[in-house]
């Protein structure tokens, strides 16, 4: 009798084991899950979280910006629309009211009118159809662009520059030309303007690639 009691003893003391061994099993393994769920969530807040704060610095990097340029045979405006799109920025074309003709643009020619302005600084007064640009003071950086002629920037360019307060904006000429470099267009429109922080430009030769306009803009735009 006390051999079965023994027994019995024996098997319900196994029993009890086994649900016990079976219970910490399982819950070791929800405990596992939880953890693995935690360090994920954790893990998924911190690839969020760099993200944002990648966003976030490359908008304080390039801030508002706005390319204005004037273009007389289409090449700078290709420049000024491969930098808009590489920096995200607005784009205001320059239009002067009196638009130059091929014949007006004909340097060759010295009865032209780009001739006759050129050697006449009183003709250079080019009226725009509009000098100002909506909401100039959300700017903080403007990019300026325009040919080169005879050396220096197109002087359309000259009356949105006398036009305008530059005042707390970084200001980045760009010009298109064949053959001539910037020369010093870019310091006497800063002469003109009397306000801003101007930056040294960049001159793209007529036809430049859309590549070589976004490598330049990657480097100014990092130091901004």
């Amino acid at each position: 009798m006390k051999a079965k009691k023994m027994i019995s003893f024996i098997l319900m003391s196994a029993a009890a084991l086994t649900l016990l061994a079976g219970c910490g099993a399982e819950n070791t393994a929800d405990n596992t899950e939880k953890q693995n769920q935690d360090t994920n969530t954790v893990e998924t807040a911190e690839v969020g979280n760099a993200e944002t704060e990648k966003s976030s610095t490359a908008s304080a990097e390039e801030g508002n910006i706005l390319v204005v340029y004037y273009s007389a045979t289409g090449n700078t405006e290709e420049v000024a629309n491969a930098i808009a799109e590489a920096t995200g920025g607005d784009i205001f074309e320059l239009e002067p009211v009196e638009q130059y003709s091929s014949e007006d643009l004909d340097w060759t020619d010295s009865e032209s009118r780009v001739s006759r302005e050129y050697e006449n600084e009183d003709l250079r007064d080019v009226e725009l159809e509009a000098s100002t640009v909506e909401n100039w003071d959300s700017y903080d950086t403007v990019f300026i662009g325009y040919p080169i002629w005879w050396g220096i920037a197109a002087w359309p360019v000259d009356s949105f520059v006398e036009a305008n307060d530059f005042t707390g904006k970084k200001v980045i000429p760009f010009a298109t030309s064949s053959s001539s470099g910037m020369g010093d267009s870019g310091s006497l429109l800063e002469e003109l303007a009397g306000t801003g922080d101007w930056q040294d430009g960049e001159r793209f030769r007529s036809g430049a690639s859309a590549e070589d306009v976004q490598e330049w803009v990657h480097i100014i735009v990092t130091n901004l």
